[in-house]
């Protein structure tokens, strides 16, 4: 199967994401959602239209353009741990291995199993050829390569397992926003959705935000009013009455809107329904800072004009096939195997 044939597949599974009956539509979410409460209608739609997005030719033709992607390779077989923390959140690696005319070995997680096995059957479908070159496995020994997501805890466990390989190894990582204090009311409307999406459990969601004055706290607070809903989830809601409880048994000074509690910290990750914030006055201090912990931070969510190279408010969690996780450019490291 040459490059052209694997690209008109993907491009064919776009379509049929785009194109899937109701019916069909209707049974995949009820059965993503009940494998895992978090997998809402909502998060799963969300995360299929970015697929279907990435899929389009003329973004795949973009991504490809700019790499020489060898034919008659002997692929590699690449094992695949895959995280489970939104819906399909692997399906960007099996696609650069498969692209790449590797072998994709993938370990599933058991939060995601039942969007992913549906993806992987609906490809193996459009082109039978990826049934060689699409293993799901529970255990990944001995492959030629390994691309790894998860935790810092198992980040080491990974690299100790398969450091002795050629690898990708991400661990932890979240994503912060940095306000100018010039942002209008729908801006900050568009901020919500970088925090409230996937309920907050994606590394592209902004988990603290930095700002000027306590006078944005309050702005926030309102601009976000709109996702009041978000605490219809039981486990949502469950996170917020437990934190919220925690606050005023300790006495610890936060504000609280109903379903979102801000709370100033000098930490980064926060816990569900908590956006932690941190006051800042110099820009130039506050970019030493961040340079300082760059490898912790997948993306800035700001105006590009006020802090550059800044994704745009309400865009954190829709990426392009060009915004690699961790910074890390999966598609050439799969290349280099051959």
């Amino acid at each position: 199967m040459n490059l052209n044939q694997r690209i008109a597949a993907f491009v064919q599974l776009g379509k049929n994401i785009q194109q899937m009956d109701e019916e069909t539509q209707e049974e995949l979410f009820w059965r993503a959602q009940n494998g895992n409460n978090w997998f809402t209608q909502d998060s799963v739609s969300s995360a299929l239209a970015g697929i279907s997005h990435f899929l389009l030719p003329e973004n795949l033709e973009k991504w490809l353009a700019t790499y020489r992607i060898p034919e008659n390779i002997r692929p590699k077989s690449v094992g695949i741990l895959m995280a489970g923390n939104i819906p399909a959140v692997g399906f960007h690696d099996l696609l650069t291995v498969l692209i790449s005319g590797n072998k994709a070995c993938v370990k599933l997680s058991s939060s995601d199993s039942i969007l992913m096995n549906w993806l992987i059957s609906e490809l193996k479908t459009i082109e039978p050829a990826f049934n060689e070159l699409i293993s799901v496995e529970e255990m990944l020994k001995e492959k030629d390569a390994y691309i790894a997501t998860g935790s810092d805890n198992s980040a080491r466990y990974f690299n100790y397992y398969f450091g002795k390989y050629p690898s990708v190894i991400r661990q932890n990582r979240t994503s912060i926003a940095i306000l100018s204090g010039e942002e209008t009311s729908d801006e900050l409307a568009e901020f919500g959705k970088d925090v409230f999406q996937y309920f907050g459990l994606g590394c592209r969601n902004v988990s603290k935000v930095f700002v000027k004055s306590e006078e944005q706290l309050t702005q926030i607070l309102d601009a976000f009013e709109v996702y009041s809903k978000v605490s219809n989830h039981h486990k949502y809601h469950n996170n917020y009455d437990y934190n919220k409880s925690i606050y005023l048994v300790n006495n610890e000074k936060h504000l609280d809107n109903g379903f979102l509690l801000l709370k100033e910290s000098d930490e980064l990750v926060s816990p569900i329904s908590v956006l932690y914030f941190e006051f800042y006055s110099d820009k130039d201090a506050l970019k030493q800072k961040l340079d300082a912990i760059s490898d912790k931070i997948q993306c800035v969510v700001a105006n590009p004009e006020y802090w550059e190279g800044a994704v745009t408010f309400g865009n954190a969690q829709y990426p392009e096939l060009w915004d690699y996780a961790d910074q890390v450019d999966t598609l050439a490291f799969l290349i280099s195997l051959n």
